[in-house]
């Protein structure tokens, strides 16, 4: 994300959203109520008579909204922000949806910019390139493929072959024959998905692993040398387990789906040291005061709460990370059992 302007007296900041992370960041740094206001395409009513009727549909303008719905399209890659006009050459009053995309410039004006609003676009400014990495999990009856950059991980492709157990060893004649088919149809997948692609990450239980990378380095002489990592299962699930573990950190570096799976996962093993953790507002704000915070998760969902924007701002202040935990996936879905905020803690801690 890039900062282009920022006014603290009024709450004012240009920005410009350079991914499709920085997108889902807009979403969440815009609150119901803020001004938006962005180049977008309207009707004008007041064109002349003669003017192309294409030209009346079509015109480039700036409006400003006061934002009453905000809607991110992951897959679609669109952040769409409706509501009434607040400032533009015409059509005061009425509403319009601005749809924006990668590369979009933003005007946002709020109330105040708070702890959690900076934490976004502190976030941005550090995850500007989002490097895009490919994952796939097999074994010999399923394989899933995923798409990683930045906050995002999608799944590609799912493959399942049926009456086919998952560590038995191909064995000549016609078995042989299918599994050669089920490798080379995944290698064309990742074919198609490595050529914007930063890591490769192979991974999953068995062998399997080993028979499509070698398969992939006898065909493919560009792009990432793939990183071989075991899992205890493939498809999905494996996906889940590879960015939980921080196997593949090397591999995933500058990847927050990666980061955000392996911290949460490290909080949850921590739970069961005393003194390593603080859970909750209160013991988070205890913490903070005691200098004791490395790493703060914070779930997405939470970050208007005035407790939770408190924290974000002690921790701030006290130089340890902030990682802000998107609710939808797995680790938000961890996180959000333990109350939406936590913190590993730089050295123990007796709770009061």
């Amino acid at each position: 994300m890039k900062v282009l302007a920022v006014d603290r007296k009024t709450n004012f900041l240009k920005l410009r959203a350079e991914s499709g992370s920085d997108l889902w960041r807009l979403s969440r740094l815009v609150v119901l109520g803020d001004s938006v206001g962005a180049f977008t395409h309207r009707r004008d009513p007041e064109a002349p008579s003669d003017t192309p009727e294409a030209q009346k549909e079509r015109r480039p303008v700036f409006l400003g909204l006061r934002a009453e719905k905000i809607d991110f399209h992951e897959f679609s890659g669109h952040l769409r922000i409706s509501g009434p006009i607040i400032e533009g050459p015409f059509d005061i009053g009425r509403h319009h949806t601005l749809d924006l995309e990668e590369g979009a410039v933003v005007s946002l004006t709020k109330p105040a910019l708070t702890a959690a609003d900076w934490t976004i676009i502190d976030e941005g400014k550090r995850g500007a390139q989002d490097p895009r990495m490919i994952v796939i999990c097999l074994d010999w009856s399923e394989a899933a493929i995923a798409r990683i950059r930045g906050r995002t991980v999608e799944t590609v492709e799912e493959r399942s072959r049926r009456g086919t157990g998952k560590y038995v060893k191909s064995s000549g004649g016609r078995r042989e024959k299918e599994d050669e088919q089920y490798l080379s149809s995944l290698v064309e997948i990742l074919e198609r998905e490595n050529p914007e692609a930063k890591a490769l990450v192979i991974s999953g239980p068995g062998f399997c692993k080993e028979s499509l990378a070698q398969l992939w380095r006898s065909r493919k002489r560009l792009g990432p040398v793939p990183t071989v990592e075991s899992t205890s299962e493939a498809g999905m699930i494996g996906v889940n387990e590879l960015l939980r573990s921080g196997k593949a950190g090397r591999a995933l570096a500058g990847s927050l789906s990666a980061e955000e799976a392996h911290e949460v996962e490290r909080l949850i093993r921590e739970l069961g040291t005393p003194g390593k953790t603080a859970i909750g507002p209160v013991e988070v704000t205890r913490a903070g005061d005691a200098g004791a915070i490395e790493v703060l998760l914070a779930l997405d969902s939470r970050l208007r709460d005035p407790a939770v924007d408190h924290c974000l701002e002690m921790a701030r202040s006290s130089g340890a990370r902030l990682l802000i935990v998107r609710h939808e996936g797995e680790p938000g879905h961890r996180l959000e059992g333990i109350g939406g905020i936590a913190a590993t803690l730089r050295f123990p801690l007796r709770r009061a």
